[in-house]
């Protein structure tokens, strides 16, 4: 009976999983796991996404051995592994499901043609995305730079595919490889700093397909009026579990859509931000660039500040903005941060720090459970005005009236800054202006503890603007 090597890669389950599917109704499964971070250099995964990693494969092995299966870790680099793993098994073939970073194009192409010339057949399928990213293309055949002409002809393309049920059974070799243990890859820290991010997060396909039934049957409906409330678990939660291939896409778009029923526009705004993911996949293998540099060249000539200082100050929460530092307390926490939050701290770092966009990406990286890089990328390209569908850079949010905005009453404030717990709302998005009696009875010493504001937003404002028009000018 053939034996086919599954390697498993940001696909970490069993539904909904053409290469491992299509390798079951083969013959005998190894699914393999192999941790080369090297080669995803210089994105290699960031010490929260690690986190989730480790708890992600433990929970797969999991699964695979109530079907009689089981996960083998190797060591990379990865064509090396495989093809070992290949001479040990005997397997005859490699499934894999393509993920579309630069690096691992590149890896996957050459990686291919190494099996071929030692007679292993080599088979990717798409699973990580509803459409490819040159599936949905101008009538031009060019890519989108836009979202909503893209937006356009995505739900121009026929419905998606079912998603495909989960194997009942994986049949095992005769006898199984050697496995590295699950602690060798060194995924944990060696001091407990990841407490926050195990009481937020289960990580797991059993975790993620609960979650996104919560969603589906009680939250779904009112996301587009909700979505901007970080104080309340109105959205998804489910970017983590997509990242890591716990759930499928198509497993989202299709249990949405059955929930909403004959209320089938109920689900498109959040059926909208599935396919700002997408769009975001499609930008970055287009113009595998913008990882590293702006998409818009003159931002090339912008005249970004170093402030090592500064920048500390916006990582740690201690901008003296009270709805910065409380999504970047809740990012340091939890490893992750509500979507509204994530565009105001990344409007202040480049627009009122003036702090180059790549100093934020790569926090981001480092500090997200959910952090992927065509999303990272896009996301921060986007609230600096230099990428795809990039955000005007005039358009520069003010920390202050976004929080009594979208945190009216200051809760979310008050859950991630407590020191400023006791204030009244009227106050507690600029603690600055509050009267020195109020601060007394609250508790509150500006520049004790709690910090005044690094920067002076109407100032700072001011000087971005400058900085725009003269890279404008430039041309």
């Amino acid at each position: 009976m053939d034996t086919t090597l599954v390697w498993l890669r940001q696909d970490l389950r069993l539904a909904d999983n053409p290469a491992l599917s299509t390798a079951a109704e083969r013959g005998m499964v190894v699914p393999v796991y192999i941790w080369s971070p090297d080669e995803e250099a210089p994105w290699a995964p960031g010490a929260a996404a690690r986190v989730w990693l480790h708890q992600s494969l433990n929970a797969l092995d999991t699964s695979l051995q109530a079907l009689g299966s089981r996960l083998i870790i190797r060591h990379g680099p990865a064509e090396a592994a495989l093809l070992a793993l290949a001479r040990e098994t005997g397997a005859t073939a490699i499934h894999w499901n393509r993920t579309y970073e630069p690096s691992a194009i590149a890896r996957d192409k050459k990686i291919k043609a190494a099996l071929t010339a030692n007679g292993i057949r080599a088979e990717s399928f798409k699973a990580n995305l509803i459409f490819e990213p040159w599936e949905v293309m101008t009538g031009e055949d060019c890519p989108y730079r836009v979202f909503t002409p893209y937006w356009n002809a995505f739900q121009g393309h026929p419905e998606p595919a079912a998603p495909i049920t989960a194997p009942d059974a994986i049949r095992a070799p005769d006898r199984w490889p050697e496995s590295a243990p699950l602690d060798s890859l060194g995924l944990l820290p060696g001091i407990s700093w990841d407490t926050g991010i195990r009481e937020a997060w289960t990580p797991g396909e059993v975790s993620a397909c609960e979650r996104l039934d919560v969603f589906a049957s009680e939250l779904m409906t009112d996301y587009e009026s909700r979505r901007d409330t970080p104080s309340r678990e109105t959205t998804s939660l489910l970017s983590p579990h997509l990242h890591f291939g716990e759930i499928s896409p198509r497993e989202i778009w299709h249990t949405c859509k059955r929930a909403a029923g004959g209320r089938g526009k109920a689900a498109l705004p959040f059926l909208r931000q599935i396919a700002w993911r997408e769009f975001a996949h499609h930008v970055l293998y287009h113009f595998p660039h913008t990882t590293d540099a702006p998409m818009r060249p003159e931002f090339e000539k912008f005249p970004w500040r170093t402030d090592a200082k500064a920048l500390r100050a916006w990582q740690r929460g201690r901008t003296g903005y009270p709805i910065v530092d409380a999504g970047m307390r809740q990012l340091w926490t939890t490893g992750w941060m509500h979507n509204r939050v994530r565009m105001i701290v990344a409007s202040f770092l480049v627009k009122d720090l003036h702090l180059h966009w790549l100093e934020g990406a790569r926090w981001f990286w480092d500090t997200l459970v959910d952090a992927d890089l065509a999303n990272n990328s896009f996301g921060w390209q986007w609230a600096a005005g230099c990428g795809a569908d990039a955000a005007p850079y005039f358009r520069i949010f003010n920390p202050v009236l976004q929080g009594e905005k979208f945190d009216p009453t200051g809760d979310y404030v008050r859950r991630w800054v407590p020191e400023l717990g006791a204030l009244p709302a009227k106050w507690i998005h600029k603690p600055w202006e509050t009267p020195s009696t109020v601060l007394a009875d609250a508790g509150l010493r500006l520049g004790e503890n709690y910090p005044d504001p690094i920067v002076d937003h109407a100032q700072a404002r001011a000087q971005a603007l400058a900085f725009f028009a003269q890279i404008k000018k430039r041309g």
